[in-house]
């Protein structure tokens, strides 16, 4: 379980006071394979590049002890998405089955100044689910195992101007955005990236701070911290993945 204060703005500059940056539910697609990589597009098995805009990703850890942010280095941080055609890698779900691939997944851990960076891209959509990526950070406290768990979104507008793109083209039509979509009214406006494009894609930047003095031996917050937004846990949505819903 853990607790999230955070400390920064999209340029990194200090926040006034603390604003609680919510938990989420981690879903059904959350596979711990501890692949080290800053890129994570490609499937190791194949040396096949996951097709869509890149998506340059920096997320800055710090540490909130008595009411001061400080760097956290050493914090392992995994991430996680669908790819441009709404699937997950390593899962058996009902409308696919990507079991042993590692496309768009990957672990990177903090450097000194709290930094690490992934190279991705822009997710495509999904039914039951706007679009987002998950994000889980785990570290040591003294008290124990600390591990927070989340999911970052983007402005419908901007995600449906790259959702007209070739590689995200597909049958059927997306059906939730982050106005009715159950998890992201849970604080998920405190959890928006805000990315700017570039000659080489988009590139966005978010800061959090974590209350390690929250760290529960043992127990993952599975989106239940008390870092939570308002409104309680998401109602069931989607098709069924590893026994929970797929619109997670």
């Amino acid at each position: 379980m853990g607790r999230s204060l955070a400390a920064f703005d999209q340029t990194g500059a200090a926040m006034p006071g603390c604003v609680v940056r919510p938990e989420q539910t981690e879903g059904p697609y959350f596979v711990d394979q501890q692949l080290a990589r800053r890129d994570i597009r490609t499937e190791p098995t194949t040396g096949i590049v996951s097709a869509g805009d890149v998506l340059t990703l920096a997320l800055t850890v710090s540490d909130v002890t008595a009411g001061q942010c400080k760097p956290l280095p050493g914090a392992i941080v995994d991430v996680w998405q669908c790819d441009a055609k709404g699937v997950y890698s390593g899962v058996n779900d009902p409308s696919f089955n990507t079991s042993g691939q590692k496309f768009l997944r990957g672990v990177q851990t903090t450097d000194p100044s709290g930094l690490v960076r992934f190279t991705t891209i822009v997710p495509g959509w999904y039914s039951g689910r706007t679009v987002h990526i998950h994000f889980k950070i785990r570290t040591q406290a003294a008290a124990g195992a600390y591990e927070f768990t989340s999911q970052w979104y983007f402005d419908d507008a901007w995600t449906e101007r790259i959702l007209t793109g070739p590689s995200y083209a597909r049958a059927g039509k997306r059906d939730t955005f982050n106005s009715n979509d159950g998890i992201f009214q849970s604080g998920g406006r405190q959890l928006m990236l805000d990315p700017t494009r570039g000659a080489e894609g988009a590139a966005a930047s978010f800061g959090i701070g974590l209350d390690l003095a929250d760290a529960v031996a043992g127990r993952p917050d599975g989106g239940g911290g008390r870092g939570r937004g308002p409104g309680g846990p998401p109602p069931p949505g989607g098709r069924g993945g590893r026994g929970q819903p797929r619109g997670q």
